[in-house]
């Protein structure tokens, strides 16, 4: 999930670039139901969203039996050591700052869904645009 528009654009170039697929939300209550939908395969989570912050709608999935598997990683430009610990708190395995290189998003991607791209597999999620993520 990603509220900058302009950010949310390169975000999706960056991943489709890489071989997935990528599919936008508009707010968390979108996300959330895309999530439970589609079961993708990794989760990108803004902490600033529309109508919640990203570690109240990752709590949300993680109570979910349908969504609670799934990785969900911070994708921010809050650098507070306090919004890390609530992140972490409620599930959230990584903590990428904004701007994210290429690379690291790859190599995120990859860490998340067990390597590369296959088909139908892998499906991460982008949230505030929720993004799926698959081949």
């Amino acid at each position: 999930m990603e509220d900058n528009k302009d950010s949310l654009e390169i975000l999706g170039l960056r991943v489709t670039a890489i071989g997935y697929q990528v599919i936008k939300a508009r707010n968390s209550k979108e996300a959330i139901a895309f999530a439970e939908a589609e079961g993708p395969d990794l989760i990108f989570m803004d902490m600033e969203l529309p109508d919640a912050d990203g570690v109240k709608t990752t709590a949300i999935l993680k109570q979910n039996p349908k969504t609670s598997r799934i990785p969900v990683v911070a994708l921010t430009a809050w650098m507070s050591e306090l919004w890390r610990e609530k992140a972490s708190k409620v599930g959230i395995v990584s903590y990428l700052l904004k701007p994210v290189s290429p690379q690291t998003l790859k190599q995120t991607i990859e860490k998340f869904t067990n390597g590369s791209p296959s088909p139908a597999d892998n499906r991460p999620l982008e949230f505030n645009s929720p993004y799926w993520i698959g081949n």
